[in-house]
């Protein structure tokens, strides 16, 4: 059985907690996969009772159009739209990284951090200005000064999980490139340092990993582990912007897929382009192994759709370009795998729809993320591993057909791995436990 997308009777158990005159502001990062986790973590926070202001730019508020519609009765939640800063090496208009490599986070981080003087401003004429601010962990560097400025307390949303930060802190542990090096240097040790850290994992997963952060990393320990986040539903609002095939149509296919664990999905996030020569990679393996799938490609990829595969495959597979409702795929009883890149997000929502995950590591801390769950839990199957690597067809198409056709080791221990996962958040759980010790902390704090 599926999971529900969201748990939909929490607010009767755990509103009310906080006091609704506690006001925070939170400020997430302009990419997909930082935005959405943001809002699912909002979402929780609103559940509880505070009172939240979300700082966005005005070509990113698209992405709260479903918080701000199930909380569109209260004045619990509301939005600060400041103009996106300009950067030489940023396109006038752009203003998230949708589409753009990850190559382009440091360039993002620095036009973010020129709000810094506007959003001041804002604080010093608010009647009634947020006691703390929660943000996203690229943003630590310079909301830490922000925060200190304006004598308030800053908490860090990370969005790695333990097991990713450990290496970018650990001296001698790894051997970083200098992009890496630079990337700790500038968000992951400013994070540690904030007042408070918040991970999107959980205890039963990662609670050794976290208390070596606490005890080796911090001088505190205000720590929470609140994962995994549950996505957020509303009426009529996609989960970050409108698939180019409509939602109901690709659901409507996935419910003619009559058995279970049938389907292979495969998508790599808001973030990865393939090659030409991987994409006729996973087409040549998606037409020798037969099975069903949803194929789920953006960017510049969108173009390299080998000829004529589509109508060969006409029935057997769905191609979706540009946005993917992915977890309505990855929550739907039909699809029984999916091919990833393993960022940590898209790797806890396979988990929680009950997808084995067939990983194929790119960058930053998707090979952690394969580690943990291949090497070290045996809950995944490696598929791939490279940016730039292009698979041999007829490995993966045995990869794909095999993880939907055959009962395999990995898939029962995911199984046992979902199962504490969905007791980690329903009460008395620890994630649950963690988000209300979080929101009564916030609740304390008195300018």
């Amino acid at each position: 059985m599926k999971p529900q997308g969201d748990i939909g009777n929490m607010q009767a158990a755990a509103g009310d907690l906080g006091n609704g005159a506690v006001h925070i502001l939170t400020i997430p990062f302009p990419a997909a996969g930082h935005i959405l986790p943001h809002i699912d973590f909002i979402h929780q926070l609103l559940l509880r009772g505070l009172k939240v202001t979300i700082l966005v730019t005005p070509k990113n508020l698209h992405f709260l159009n479903p918080i701000l519609s199930l909380y569109s009765s209260t004045n619990n939640v509301e939005t600060l739209v400041l103009p996106f800063p300009s950067h030489p090496s940023i396109p006038p208009g752009v203003e998230n990284m949708v589409g753009f490599p990850i190559s382009f986070g440091s360039i993002f981080m620095e036009a973010m951090a020129e709000l810094y003087n506007p959003l001041f401003q804002w604080f010093q004429t608010h009647p009634s200005p947020p006691v703390a601010i929660i943000s996203d962990m690229l943003l630590s560097s310079w909301v830490n000064t922000l925060s200190s400025n304006l004598n308030i307390h800053h908490l860090t949303f990370m969005v790695i999980n333990a097991n990713s930060t450990l290496p970018l802190v650990r001296k001698g542990r790894k051997k970083l490139s200098p992009s890496i090096e630079q990337f700790a240097k500038n968000a992951i040790v400013p994070s540690l340092k904030s007042w408070g850290i918040i991970f999107n994992t959980f205890l039963e997963l990662e609670g050794d990993k976290m208390e070596i952060i606490k005890e080796e990393f911090t001088e505190h320990d205000r720590l929470w582990a609140i994962g995994p986040l549950l996505p957020i539903k509303a009426t009529n609002n996609e989960r970050g912007g409108p698939s180019s095939i409509p939602r109901d149509e690709v659901i409507a296919w996935l419910d003619s897929c009559n058995r279970v664990n049938s389907v292979v999905f495969i998508g790599f996030g808001s973030q990865i382009s393939l090659t030409k020569l991987q994409m006729e990679a996973i087409a040549s393996a998606l037409e020798e192994s037969r099975v069903p799938f949803i194929w789920g490609i953006n960017g510049d990829s969108q173009n390299m759709v080998p000829l004529g595969f589509e109508d060969r495959l006409a029935g057997k597979g769905v191609v979706i370009k540009g946005w993917v409702p992915q977890q309505a795929i990855l929550d739907h009883q039909a699809v029984g795998s999916y091919l990833t890149h393993c960022g940590w997000n898209s790797a806890l929502e396979g988990l929680l729809g009950g997808a084995l995950l067939l990983a194929w590591p790119m960058q930053v801390d998707h090979f952690d993320n394969t580690n943990l769950l291949v090497d070290e839990l045996g809950v995944a199957i490696r598929a791939c591993e490279g940016l730039t690597t292009v698979p041999d067809p007829n490995k993966l198409a045995r990869v794909l057909s095999k993880s939907v056709s055959a009962d395999q080791p990995e898939r029962a221990r995911a199984m046992k791995l979902r199962q504490a996962a969905l007791d980690a958040i329903q009460m008395p759980g620890s994630s649950y436990t963690a988000l209300n010790s979080l929101v009564e902390t916030l609740s304390c704090i008195r300018k």
